[in-house]
């Protein structure tokens, strides 16, 4: 069974991708550091790189946007590779390639120069996003290329008749002819007119942002991509996934309004409001599964475990044998395998889970079957297509290591939920006060299904600072809909991230 569950808070939302029973895939989306990769922008160029032929430019979201020359310059392999599609070209492909193209940003860009700009790349840590040029706007469907000529059909799509129906459904739209469509793989089950209604609202969606620009005065967004809500949608009606479980009821109706525009193509997905007491996350053990991943250290069912480190350059994850039984010494090798084996199982649900990005060291356990090695490389390259972001695999090396890279494309886990730690000078990490403020808040929601009138919290003085200033005013409000009354006092003994409840009434202290 495929399932997505949907945990709705009032200033996070999480989103856990389940097969059978078990966290495949995690997203952690909180107000304040919304995802930006794909959001329209009008920006302002501020400083122009000639030594790597790059621009800086803002686009009202704090730090500047980065774009290189490359993604000014059209590039066809780009559009190609990142929508997994192939071309119906319009004209000969070797007059096209023999066209001048720009190579000095300069007679491109030039400083105050406003510019259209998308987000291709979240920005992570002190780095701002990746913009691009070249515009997409996604549909269910379809996606419009406002300022691309090609027309193409995903490559997912292999039924041959299907593929020559959709291209010449896509050639028969009356649109400029500097702009160009992609069939998405679920235009498969798409009729011609809701391809037809899916363009008309695209084009509309780009008249709007063109408007928009015009009227604009400074840097601001003018298109935003699908919320995390939509995405989940999408993704279970691509991917025909059994079920969605939501546990916030205006959300839940929501999802069924959008749901009723696309219910003809997939009859099984149930989308189902959770009704328990219990949170949703720590029923389907996903809080538990959250905990491991922001540990250093994770066992595997044969007793062997994994390390993953985190330096400047690269994650490195050590594979170890532990409390494996190897058996009989001619089984050794067939034992090693077996904890390799398992072990590249969860490398790959745990880079999903956990976010990891950039290049990534994998040692496993040393075997000397050149077969055996050939095997391993082979499962991890099988489990890792499951993997939503781009992945590259190189060979074993003589010490048994796999070099792999994983498409970056938003923050880690680690950085979602932790900050440097004031303790050791960013040497370790704790949790931020934002994160604190969440788990205090789901610990008072557990702890008023007892009907406590009264309840004292004990917090430490900096996180007494920090509801101050932002947070106190809600907990205030939440506490009178649930005729609770609150009362905070700080401990400058207690961590930064730990807090205490007790009873008003009785002073016993309460554990959710």
């Amino acid at each position: 069974m495929k399932e997505i569950l949907l945990n709705v808070e009032t200033k996070e939302t999480r989103f856990a991708l389940l097969m059978e029973k078990k966290l495949q895939d995690l997203v952690i989306e909180r107000k304040k550091t919304r995802q930006l990769t794909g959001n329209v922008y009008r920006g302002r160029v501020t400083n122009i790189l000639h030594n790597i032929q790059s621009a800086f430019i803002d686009i009202g979201e704090g730090e500047n946007g980065f774009i290189h020359i490359s993604d000014i310059v059209e590039n066809t392999q780009k559009f190609q590779d990142l929508f997994d599609m192939d071309f119906d070209w319009n004209c000969d492909l070797k007059d096209y390639a023999k066209q001048p193209k720009e190579t000095d940003i300069s007679k491109i860009l030039k400083i105050d120069q406003t510019v259209l700009v998308q987000v291709v790349k979240e920005p992570i840590g002190s780095k701002g996003a990746r913009l691009t040029s070249n515009l997409s706007i996604p549909g269910r469907y379809l996606v419009l290329l406002p300022n691309n000529p090609h027309r193409g059909v995903s490559r997912k799509i292999e039924d041959r008749a299907q593929k020559d129906r959709l291209k010449q459904i896509i050639k028969a739209f009356e649109m400029p002819s500097d702009m160009g469509l992609i069939c998405r793989t679920a235009s498969m089950l798409a009729s011609t007119d809701q391809l037809i209604d899916e363009a008309h609202e695209l084009l509309d969606i780009w008249n709007k942002i063109i408007d928009g620009f015009q009227k604009a005065t400074g840097p601001t967004c003018l298109y935003r991509e699908s919320d995390l809500i939509k995405k989940a949608l999408m993704m279970a009606l691509d991917k025909k996934y059994d079920r969605i479980l939501i546990d916030h009821y205006p959300t839940y109706l929501s999802c069924n309004r959008l749901f009723s525009r696309y219910k003809e193509s997939n009859e099984t997905l149930k989308i189902e409001f959770y009704r328990d007491k219990m949170t949703m996350f720590k029923r389907f053990n996903v809080e538990k599964e959250i905990e491991k991943a922001l540990s250093r250290k994770i066992w595997l069912p044969s007793g062997g475990y994994l390390y993953f480190d985190r330096t400047e350059a690269m994650y490195t994850i050590d594979v170890n044998s532990g409390r494996s039984q190897g058996g009989e010494s001619s089984d050794i090798e067939e034992s090693l395998l077996h904890i390799n084996m398992e072990a590249a199982d969860e490398i790959a649900r745990q880079l999903k889970i956990r976010n990891i990005g950039g290049l990534i060291i994998c040692d496993f356990i040393d075997m000397r079957s050149r077969k055996n090695q050939r095997r391993l490389l082979d499962h991890l390259r099988e489990v890792m297509k499951e993997d939503s972001a781009k992945c590259t695999i190189l060979g074993m090396s003589e010490f048994g290591l796999i070099e792999m890279t994983r498409q970056r494309n938003r923050e880690s886990l680690i950085q979602t939920l932790f900050t440097d730690c004031p303790y050791c000078y960013g040497k370790g990490m704790i949790k931020n006060m934002e994160s604190t403020s969440i788990e205090l808040e789901r610990s008072l929601k557990e702890l008023t299904h007892g009907q406590h009138g009264a309840l004292d919290i004990v917090i430490h003085p900096e996180v007494d600072r920090y509801l101050e200033e932002s947070e106190k005013r809600f907990f205030e409000k939440w506490a009178q809909k649930m005729n609770t009354t609150l009362s905070f006092k700080t401990n400058d003994s207690l961590h930064l991230n730990a807090f205490e409840i007790y009873s008003g009434a009785n002073g016993k202290r309460l554990d959710s």
